[in-house]
């Protein structure tokens, strides 16, 4: 790549998107299209809009997220149709302070730094454009030149509503330097920008003595008063508050409840009325998404203090709790190391996925569902099968406690472990071990976690175990099978066969001898006990498999080995357990003979080629299985 070549691109992609003219242009291009005039909440929707939704098990997924987000698709698909979409629609929830109320490390300032990037490449778009009174410091719709009087048929004429007054610098510009004549207006494109102060604010909470209201407002510009001769003309005021050059866009208040009273007093009317009060003007008008984020125990703080019921009444408080998908947990983990300069440390597979499930385990609430633990609520939640429960139980589970995801261990202190165990060992491969290890030393300094929280999560840390040891007895175990899919494929064509001579009253031929048999009871009940289907049950799973065999070819689709996933996991299962005393030999084996060692030379290739590993790890995975079998 050439670097000032793709600059010199950039910079001319910027140009093509600048555009300049008056007032009467600007009327002339809402004639033809209104979406420029959109109001900021509006905007924000249409953005995340514009990346596309997908609708997945009844449920919206929002592609603007998924890169970012994971594992919080309710909480999203709740905070899009409740507050951004009804904003948009300008319900009364646009005055209200998008409050995002969660654990540390739940992914709240993650959300809002997505929003403010996504506004940015938003407004570089045509259905994004945003369009600014020239020279205004608080880049000013331009729709608020026309007076209030002539705003019914105006708005009549072009479609579009019109809120708002010009601040105190565009009037006085309009008076002098415009004559009163706002056609001649000039109006110009501006790119919503945080680096530039365009469209976007951020306000983060320091020491109350030395933090000023000014950094919201703006303040007197004391060098320029004496020409101008009063603190009430715009020309000796600066309008470089964050709540002036968030207008049009999006306004951040980090940590929120942090901030001294006085800082969020301005927000009242802002919020109800679209204004607020600056120097020694009438109420300035400001269009713009207030979001902030707190953390629950503040929030808590802050609601049983009777002084904040007037701010607390125009806020929405929407809860962002910590994924409750092992899967997804995954990939935040795979993020935050892919940001790190640790990328070049091999972590061996489902290393990540044990972190996960101990990370998981710590967050879940116990059921009061029958038969139902932690690590099966776990699997359902992931999307997994669990014999016995349905959809429903799963949507019951998800609906049993508001407050399930907002404690547990945050996927920082597993990433920091983790970077604990790396940094410390100068390792080059790590595997689920070595993390749950770190994970366990860690407890230990976690200065927050009490005795009782410490020996409930020694137990996830045991539970997460026990997942990995059967994913590391499934993953050796499958890579000793040669060929596996044949001989996965030649048990289940055998399974059918005598299924449906079963189910049909019918006997089978032997392929060798052409004589006639009952189906073969015995390899029936070895393949369905590995997924516990009773005797009782039996028949009723060997017509299930017929009726789906029915459906897939009703639809001219073949049905394979992998298409029923029981099924499928009753023939590995059966598969597995007729090798298990291969395996056991072969791994624990320390002076292997030639076959045994051909073996595991085999299956350590096996393990590099398809599955992931590194010699090391390869090396490490067999070791540690030959000492579970041997137990």
């Amino acid at each position: 790549m050439n670097i000032f070549e793709r600059v010199a691109e950039h910079r001319a992609e910027s140009d093509r998107l600048s555009w300049n003219g008056t007032f009467e242009d600007y009327i002339a291009l809402l004639r033809e299209d209104p979406t420029p005039a959109m109001t900021a909440h509006a905007r924000v929707y249409q953005m995340i809009e514009s990346f596309g939704v997908e609708e997945v098990g009844g449920q919206k997924r929002y592609k603007f997220f998924e890169q970012e987000i994971f594992g919080l698709d309710r909480s999203i698909e709740k905070l899009v149709e409740e507050y951004f979409h009804s904003a948009a629609r300008r319900l009364d929830v646009r005055k209200r302070i998008l409050l995002l109320m969660g654990p540390v490390s739940g992914g709240k300032s993650t959300l809002v730094t997505l929003l403010k990037r996504g506004l940015e490449k938003f407004s570089r778009t045509e259905k994004g454009a945003v369009y600014a009174i020239e020279g205004c410091p608080m880049h000013e719709e331009p729709l608020h030149l026309i007076p209030l009087e002539l705003r019914p048929e105006v708005e009549k004429e072009i479609g579009v509503r019109i809120e708002g007054n010009l601040c105190p610098s565009c009037q006085m510009r309009l008076r002098t330097e415009y004559g009163g004549d706002i056609s001649r207006v000039k109006v110009e494109r501006v790119i919503i920008s945080e680096d530039n102060r365009v469209g976007i604010g951020t306000f983060s909470p320091s020491d109350p003595k030395s933090q000023d209201i000014a950094d919201l407002t703006g303040s007197i510009d004391f060098s320029t008063i004496t020409e101008f001769g009063s603190e009430s003309d715009p020309r000796a005021y600066r309008f470089d508050g964050e709540l002036n050059k968030a207008n049009r866009g999006l306004m951040e208040f980090q940590e929120m409840l942090k901030c001294d009273e006085k800082f969020l007093w301005n927000l009242l009317s802002l919020t109800q009325e679209g204004n607020f009060k600056a120097g020694r003007f009438a109420l300035i008008s400001a269009d713009e998404m207030i979001v902030a984020h707190t953390n629950e125990s503040e929030y808590k703080s802050f609601i049983s203090n009777k002084k904040n019921e007037a701010l607390q009444s125009r806020m929405i408080v929407m809860p962002i709790p910590y994924n409750l998908k092992v899967s997804e947990e995954e990939k935040i983990y795979e993020k935050l190391i892919q940001q790190s300069d640790m990328k070049h440390v091999h972590i061996a597979p489902h290393a990540l996925r044990t972190a996960a499930i101990f990370s998981i385990l710590t967050r879940l609430k116990e059921t009061k569902k029958q038969g139902m633990d932690l690590v099966k609520k776990m699997r359902m939640y992931d999307g997994e099968e669990v014999e016995g429960y349905k959809e429903a139980d799963l949507r019951e589970m998800q609906n049993e406690y508001l407050d399930e995801g907002m404690s547990g261990i945050d996927p920082r202190y597993v990433i920091n472990r983790i970077s604990s165990a790396l940094i410390k060992q100068n390792l080059q491969c790590i595997n689920a071990l070595d993390i749950l290890r770190a994970i366990k030393d860690g407890l230990d300094q976690h200065a927050s976690i009490s005795k009782e929280e410490r020996e409930r999560y020694l137990n996830f840390i045991a539970l997460a175990r026990k997942e990995y040891d059967e994913l590391a007895k499934k993953e050796v175990q499958k890579a000793f099978v040669y060929s596996f899919e044949e001989s996965a494929r030649t048990l289940f064509e055998n399974y059918l066969d005598n299924i449906e001579a079963f189910c049909n009253w019918q006997k089978i031929r032997d392929p060798l001898t052409d004589e006639e048999m009952d189906p073969d009871e015995r390899l029936m009940r070895s393949i369905e006990e590995q997924i516990g289907i009773s005797e009782n049950a039996k028949k009723a799973f060997r017509e299930e498999i017929l009726i789906r065999i029915s459906a897939y070819s009703r639809k001219e689709r073949k049905f394979e080995y992998s298409s029923h996933d029981r099924l499928r996991e009753a023939i590995e299962k059966k598969l597995f357990a007729d090798l298990k005393d291969i395996v056991k030999i072969t791994t624990s084996t320390k002076t292997p003979d030639a076959t045994q060692l051909k073996r595991m030379n085999e299956v350590i290739k096996r393990l590099i080629e398809e599955h992931g590993y590194t010699a090391t790890s390869a090396n490490e995975l067999l070791r540690y299985v030959g000492s579970l079998l041997n137990r």
